[in-house]
C-alpha cells in the first residue's frame, strides 16, 4: 500500500463554509481521491495533516503551531515512508494580519516548506517524497464570518497559481492548479462547498494517478 501526505488548511480539513462543522472524509477532497485510486486498482491511503488558519510559514497572532514549517520534518519523518506529498497551503498567508503579503511571498513561503520536506530526517533508504504542490483557488469576496478576517484577500492572492506553477518549476516538483477546475466557495469566498470538493478530488485523480504508478 502506498501512502500519501496532504498536508493543508481548512480548505481541505473540510470546513463547511460559514460554520465551526467539518465534512465526512469521504465527502473531503483527500477521501474522494483515495475511493477513486483505489477503485482504479491503485492501493492508496491517504493521511491528512490539515489544520484551520495554516499559513506557509507566518504565525497567526491569536492562535499558536499555525506556521506551517514548525514540526514539518518531523511530520514527514513520522508517516514515512511515502510516495507522495500533496501540499496545499497559501490561503492563510493573506489574512487581514499579513498586510504586506502577497503570491509572491506565499511563493517564498512554500519554497521554504518544500525545502523543508526533501531536508527532513526519514529513515536510512527511505525514499525522499516527491512533492504535488497544489494552488488553491483564488479567493472570491469574503463573506460571512470571514469577512472581515480576510478583508482585501481577493486582491492580494492576485497571480498566486502563475508564482506556484514557477516554483514548481523551479524546483522540480509536481502542479495542480484547482481554480481550473473549481472556484472558491459560493458561501463565503474561501473554502471549498461540498461539491467542490468532489470536483477537486475527481480531477486530481489524473493527476495523481501516474505518479504512484512510478513510484
Amino acid at each position: 500500500m502506498l501512502h500519501v501526505l496532504v498536508y493543508s488548511d481548512s480548505l481541505t480539513w473540510g470546513i463547511i463554509p460559514n460554520t465551526r462543522r467539518r465534512l465526512p472524509f469521504e465527502e473531503r477532497w483527500p477521501g474522494v481521491l483515495e475511493k477513486k485510486l483505489n477503485e482504479l486498482g491503485q492501493s492508496v491511503r491517504i493521511v491528512e495533516d490539515c489544520l484551520n488558519g495554516r499559513r506557509t510559514v507566518w504565525e497567526d497572532p491569536f492562535k499558536p503551531g499555525r506556521n506551517g514549517i514548525e514540526g514539518l520534518a518531523q511530520r514527514i519523518e513520522a508517516q514515512s515512508p511515502l510516495a507522495l506529498v500533496i501540499l496545499m497551503l497559501g490561503t492563510n498567508d493573506f489574512q487581514f494580519c499579513h498586510p504586506y503579503n502577497n503570491a509572491w511571498s506565499a511563493g517564498q513561503g512554500v519554497t521554504t516548506l518544500i525545502k523543508e520536506i526533501r531536508q527532513a530526517p526519514i529513515e536510512p533508504g527511505m525514499p525522499i517524497p516527491p512533492v504535488l504542490l497544489v494552488s488553491a483557488p483564488p479567493i472570491g469576496l469574503p463573506q460571512g464570518p470571514v469577512a472581515a478576517k480576510f478583508s482585501g484577500a481577493e486582491k492580494k492572492c492576485a497571480g498566486l497559481a502563475e508564482v506556484y506553477r514557477q516554483v514548481s518549476s523551479d524546483l522540480a516538483c509536481h502542479f495542480f492548479d484547482a481554480g481550473s477546475v473549481t472556484p472558491s466557495s459560493r458561501v463565503d469566498g474561501i473554502h471549498l462547498d461540498a461539491d467542490q470538493h468532489i470536483l477537486l478530488g475527481r480531477a486530481l485523480v489524473n493527476v495523481v494517478a501516474p505518479l504512484l504508478s512510478t513510484t
